[in-house]
């Protein structure tokens, strides 16, 4: 496992990282993530990535219990967390949903620690840009959290590259802390963001990068060539939304094909897409998702693949997905 610094900021995250989007209560519970954060860990990983939203809260529960029981020493590990869309959102106040205000933020780190049975942050995000709250207060709000203690460093997922400009530009002008790093989605079939409109951030201002969904849900790993499996996460009744996406004929195809070169380097597709990414040396870290230990550990194997993609690879991979990539 080799570590990078996250974008200009000092921090040192694990190439690879470990995220609980859609498992951690849904699929995994506290035993099973206690293992996987084990063998992650063990692997050399050491970052953690999590938000409030994720399972209405109960993923960070999960995390924060793990933690606990692994009573790992605080320096060697980060965690992060997102906020904007707020828990139990049917029937909820205002200001507790669908925002970056100041009350909003100010009081969803402090449940969010308690969650995970922290002390602090390392990493927060504004979890999707909130175009009815000046981003001056939004950047107040961020670094008044770290300047608190309850957060190291912050950044934003999914927003646009004029934003996070205009962020880090107040906060220069004010002597704020400045957001450090993006969390993008970013795979084979979709790339525009991360390799164009992002392209000048990354020298003008350091942007770092902890990118999401590097098998895009699962499709990339060829195992709905043949429709939903059972047990799959486009199986779950709450991610019913993306099994059009999922089940893409053109995509599906090309991932056939990418099981070609897969084969002839002697890895599977999952690991080929994730090998790619990583040799993106703008991403900081590929943050991963599983939902059991065998699949984390298989994942893992893509650190072997990176010094295999040649030009002429590379090239094979493109002519394949970026014709149908975003």
């Amino acid at each position: 496992m080799q570590y990078r610094r996250l974008g200009r900021a000092g921090l040192q995250v694990s190439e690879l990282s470990l995220g609980s989007w859609v498992t951690y209560h849904n699929q995994v519970d506290t035993k099973s993530a206690t293992e996987m954060l084990a063998a992650a860990f063990d692997a050399g990983i050491n970052f953690f990535d999590n938000a409030e939203v994720y399972a209405q809260g109960e993923s960070e529960v999960v995390m924060g219990q793990a933690f606990k029981a692994l009573g790992w020493n605080r320096l060697d590990y980060i965690v992060s967390s997102k906020f904007f869309w707020g828990l139990q959102r049917d029937g909820v106040s205002v200001n507790r949903k669908d925002t970056l205000n100041r009350k909003y933020l100010l009081q969803a780190v402090d449940a969010s620690l308690k969650r995970l049975q922290l002390e602090h942050l390392d990493l927060v995000y504004c979890h999707r840009p909130d175009p009815h709250t000046p981003i001056e207060e939004t950047v107040w709000a961020m670094s008044d959290i770290i300047r608190q203690g309850k957060a190291l460093y912050w950044g934003t997922s999914e927003w646009s590259a004029g934003d996070i400009r205009a962020a880090w530009e107040i906060a220069e002008r004010h002597h704020l802390h400045k957001p450090v790093v993006e969390q993008p989605q970013y795979h084979l079939f979709h790339r525009k963001r991360v390799e164009q409109e992002y392209a000048r951030l990354y020298d003008d201002i350091g942007l770092g990068l902890t990118t999401w969904s590097p098998l895009a849900s699962g499709l990339l790993t060829g195992k709905y060539r043949s429709g939903i499996p059972a047990g799959s996460r486009g199986s779950l009744d709450n991610m019913a939304w993306m099994r059009e996406q999922l089940q893409d004929k053109a995509k599906n195809d090309a991932v056939g094909q990418l099981a070609e070169v897969a084969a002839e380097l002697g890895c599977n597709p999952a690991q080929l897409a994730i090998a790619w990414i990583n040799r993106n040396p703008r991403v900081s870290t590929v943050i991963l998702g599983a939902s059991r230990i065998e699949q984390l550990r298989d994942n893992l194997g893509a650190l072997t693949v990176v010094p295999k993609l040649t030009p002429e690879i590379v090239e094979r991979i493109d002519a394949i997905t970026k014709p149908l990539a975003g």
